[in-house]
């Protein structure tokens, strides 16, 4: 199944079914979702959103809300449905994180604008910055969100690039959290790989 192609009520599985399945599916997408995190730094987090990770949350979704019917459920295809990538680009849900509840709240009002340095650079090419919350405002001019979404759209030579092998590195750099990785991890380039469609 391509990764790319958006979910459809026949992609879904009925409650009964899921009720059946649940622990064996939940157990592939808490694997699958090791190889689609990217930590920069100690306190932030990027999840990469895909196909398999949006028909979990429609389907824990609908079954915690017990929801059969069939705009119900097309609710909910509508809501994550954008969140699974085009073909040429990344999605991600970005976490702030401190452990610390007061900190959290000075840090988030010293990070004002983060969710617009994050960067993706693929190769030598120049770095990528995301388009931040299309869905609604997160952030207030005194503090940002600690949740944000963010896609990262990726010219054809990036995808070519990334396709023959290119390295990706990662980082920030925000004047309160600057950080970069000079390169992700190979089980999260590979995944994320996986996202994009061959150019030829």
């Amino acid at each position: 199944m391509n990764t790319m192609t958006k979910l459809s009520r026949t992609d879904l599985y009925s409650l009964e079914e899921y009720s059946e399945i649940r622990d064996e599916f939940r157990a592939r997408v808490m694997e699958h979702k090791k190889n689609r995190r990217l930590d920069i730094g100690d306190n932030l987090v990027l999840l990469f959103e895909d196909r398999l990770v949006m028909h979990y949350q429609i389907q824990e979704m609908l079954k915690a809300e017990k929801i059969f019917d069939a705009d119900g459920i097309q609710e909910e295809l509508d809501a994550y449905n954008p969140l699974i990538p085009d073909g040429t680009n990344w999605k991600a849900t970005m976490m702030i994180q401190y452990a610390d509840v007061a900190e959290r709240q000075q840090m988030l009002a010293k990070l004002v604008g983060i969710e617009n340095r994050v960067w993706l650079r693929i190769g030598n090419h120049d770095k990528v910055y995301p388009i931040a919350d299309e869905d609604l405002e997160r952030a207030t001019d005194d503090k940002t969100s600690a949740v944000h979404f963010l896609r990262f759209e990726l010219a054809p030579t990036m995808i070519a690039d990334i396709h023959k092998g290119a390295s990706i590195s990662a980082g920030v750099d925000h004047e309160n959290y600057s950080v970069t990785l000079d390169a992700i991890p190979d089980n999260v380039a590979t995944s994320l790989a996986q996202d994009l469609e061959s150019i030829q």
